[in-house]
């Protein structure tokens, strides 16, 4: 355990990132299955708006550095290529 009163403080706000970030990254990893599950069972309404939302959660964590951008970059893109082909699929 740190035993300097700045170490101590600085370990408090690691934990408390840890859990904030954490959080975020479970919202952002519970649309991802949500939008590739509508678009999977052929919802293709929902499946739109559902990506258009992961995407958007994606965006921001990218943003905010939780997740490395190329990554959910990576992401975006399988996403809207599998909305696109449901897209295509419906009609």
């Amino acid at each position: 355990m740190a035993n300097h009163k700045s170490a101590i403080k600085r370990h408090r706000q690691s934990l408390k990132r840890r859990d904030h970030n954490r959080s975020r990254r479970a919202e952002v990893r519970t649309a991802i299955k949500k939008a590739a599950a509508a678009t999977t069972a052929g919802n293709d309404t929902e499946a739109k708006t559902l990506a258009r939302q992961a995407e958007s959660a994606m965006a921001k964590a990218a943003k905010r550095g939780l997740f490395h951008k190329k990554t959910l970059a990576r992401k975006i893109s399988r996403l809207a290529s599998q909305a696109n082909a449901a897209a295509k699929k419906a009609k």
